[in-house]
């Protein structure tokens, strides 16, 4: 059987692939050999711009199963029937550390699914925590900077974390999420996920209602304790991808069973808790979780940067029967996402194979733009309206409108009777048993003090202490210990 033939980018044979060209045995290179000159260009723009958030992440394919009729809730075609498959790719990642960070630490994990439906890609961006540390986009970039590498020092500075979180009270409860039991997984099969906003689904009837997504685990959630994971991070900073890769590629395919809490959509307005808040949760006994499917992964990527770090995931990408509320964070991702990846990989990067639809076909009048891969034929029109047969909108709304009302401006958001940035933290705090919380304590205490100024310390303290007392004075007691010594 012959070899095949090594080519350059333009299809020319390589003779040598060994030496460059030189000018004599031992001379200079020559500019003119355009094999070497050729590979180290190419080697020097095999990186990308790397997410500014959730960098370090892993993937794989699998597909969704409907298990249960919601049909009176949404009329998306890939919910449509109970058996009704739908082929899917799932991004997991951590979110402050960079590419080349470790993946056992203690961090929020994003869960991000591209359901490849009949109606066009739709993608789910959430984490492994169903709330996050603030309410509103603008603050966004700050609490990031926050989080990442100091400009001076190079390494992420506990001045800086718990800075902001002095200045951002609504943060306290996904601290409290992050400081506990569950803020380091064990591996990204063990851990849940969920949409953790809240998104709209609109029934046939055009009928609205509220949602929030739950992925829970069918492996059971595990979860490392700091002195794990930081032996772990040492021994092996890949753990989280080996174990996803390992246990596909062995038939131990991962999966989890999606649940959703419902809300008519005139119940949102008298709520007790701002249903909208991406800091609150909507406590189970008030709207319990109802069974949808079953999400399994089967398949490893082949490539993980084509298919891993070129996913590109957008919470603006609906299909009919589902879309946006009026929570703040996700109305600022609406834009934001899609932007980060114009930005990362180019106008064209829908038309990468991970990121294009699978069971249809996207038909729409953009052109051109940086490595086009979707030229048209002779005669084929690039605008809308047209007399020439191309694509025409359907005049269907994708969901149900939604009401607004009063003057445009700056306005904080209405508050609900249980709207305060400590009730929710309290509730997760006393909801865990006492060695759940001393865990708790001392995570906290661990990292906040470390932080140099006694002003920032108190109004930390002041959070833990509004949250419940018995969780501040015992926060307050273990960093004052860990002062002292």
């Amino acid at each position: 059987m012959s070899k095949r033939v090594l080519t350059t980018e333009s299809g020319a044979p390589v003779a040598d692939n060994q030496n460059s060209a030189s000018a004599g045995i031992g001379g200079p290179l020559l500019l003119q050999d355009q094999h070497l000159l050729e590979k180290l260009a190419r080697f020097n723009r095999e990186r990308i711009p790397e997410r500014v958030v959730h960098a370090r992440g892993s993937g794989a394919y699998g597909y969704f199963e409907v298990t249960d009729d919601v049909t009176g809730f949404t009329h998306a075609d890939f919910l449509s029937s109970v058996g009704k498959r739908t082929q899917l790719f799932l991004r997991f990642s951590t979110v402050a550390d960079s590419l080349g960070g470790a993946d056992a630490v203690r961090d929020p994990r994003g869960f991000a699914v591209k359901f490849y439906t009949e109606q066009g890609n739709y993608d789910l961006v959430g984490n492994n925590t169903p709330v996050f540390f603030i309410k509103d986009p603008i603050k966004f970039p700050d609490f990031i900077h926050s989080q990442k590498r100091d400009p001076f020092t190079g390494r992420q500075e506990p001045d800086n974390v718990w800075d902001f979180w002095a200045h951002s009270p609504e943060a306290t409860h996904q601290v409290t999420w992050l400081m506990g039991d569950r803020g380091i997984p064990a591996s990204y099969r063990h851990m849940n996920g969920y949409g953790s906003h809240t998104y709209q689904w609109t029934n046939a009837e055009g009928e609205a209602f509220f949602v929030k997504y739950h992925f829970k685990t069918n492996q059971g959630v595990r979860s490392l304790s700091s002195d794990q994971a930081a032996e772990l991070a040492g021994k092996n900073p890949n753990s989280h991808q080996t174990d996803l890769l390992q246990a596909i590629e062995r038939g131990v395919n991962p999966s989890w069973t999606l649940h959703v809490q419902i809300m008519p959509a005139a119940d949102a307005a008298e709520y007790r808790f701002n249903p909208f808040d991406l800091t609150k949760v909507w406590p189970h006994r008030d709207y319990p979780l109802q069974r949808v499917g079953r999400l399994v992964l089967d398949r490893n990527p082949d490539n993980v940067f084509a298919e891993v770090e070129q996913a590109a995931f957008s919470p603006n990408n609906f299909v009919p029967g589902i879309g946006p509320s009026p929570d703040k964070m996700l109305q600022g991702r609406l834009f934001a996402y899609a932007d980060a990846h114009r930005y990362r990989l180019g106008v064209n990067h829908t038309l990468l194979a991970v990121n294009a639809p699978k069971a249809t076909t996207a038909r729409n009048y953009g052109r051109d733009g940086l490595m086009a891969s979707n030229p048209q034929g002779r005669g084929v029109k690039n605008y809308e309206p047209n007399s020439y047969d191309g694509p025409t909108e359907t005049g269907r709304a994708l969901s149900a409108p939604l009401s607004v009302t009063g003057y445009t401006g700056t306005h904080e958001a209405p508050q609900h009777t249980k709207d305060d940035d400590f009730y929710q933290a309290g509730e997760l705090y006393r909801l865990m048993s006492s060695e759940e919380r001393s865990r708790l304590v001392a995570n906290i205490a661990g990292g906040l003090s470390q932080v140099s100024r006694d002003d920032v310390i108190e109004k930390n303290l002041a959070h833990f202490h509004a949250a419940d007392p018995e969780y501040g004075r015992r926060v307050e007691e273990a960093v004052h210990a860990l002062r002292e010594d």
